[in-house]
């Protein structure tokens, strides 16, 4: 069995989630997921990395080469590249999708007025 298979079963064991559970969270069949649990040579594919770190907040770095904390909390990069990568999987012209675009394209007089206007709902919460 390959390391990141190890550590696949380490997280559904600790899940307490059956095959058809992790099955249907993860959007894959039962008999990948049998596959992964039962078969030594069974190789994940990246979609289904990237699927386990974020339904099960898992560092994708400890995934992959078993260093770190596994469920460290998401730093500003992490986070950051949570929001794309949920980009490219969500449906096409998606306000996610159409608000990143939106950004993009602004100015840096722009992006002062909206960073007066996030300080401005921040303090209307607290």
């Amino acid at each position: 069995m390959n390391e990141i298979t190890g550590r696949i079963r380490e997280i559904f064991k600790n899940s307490h989630k059956s095959q058809a559970d992790l099955a249907r969270c993860l959007e894959v069949t039962p008999a990948y997921i049998w596959k992964l649990l039962n078969k030594d040579d069974a190789v994940p594919s990246e979609r289904l990395i990237n699927d386990i770190c974020e339904k099960f907040h898992i560092r994708k770095e400890w995934l992959l080469n078993g260093t770190g904390d596994p469920e460290q909390p998401l730093d500003r990069q992490d986070e950051i590249a949570k929001l794309t990568a949920d980009l490219f999987k969500g449906q096409k012209n998606s306000f996610k999708e159409r608000l990143i675009l939106a950004l993009s394209r602004l100015d840096e007089s722009e992006w002062e007025v909206l960073e007066e206007i996030v300080e401005e709902i921040v303090k209307e919460k607290d």
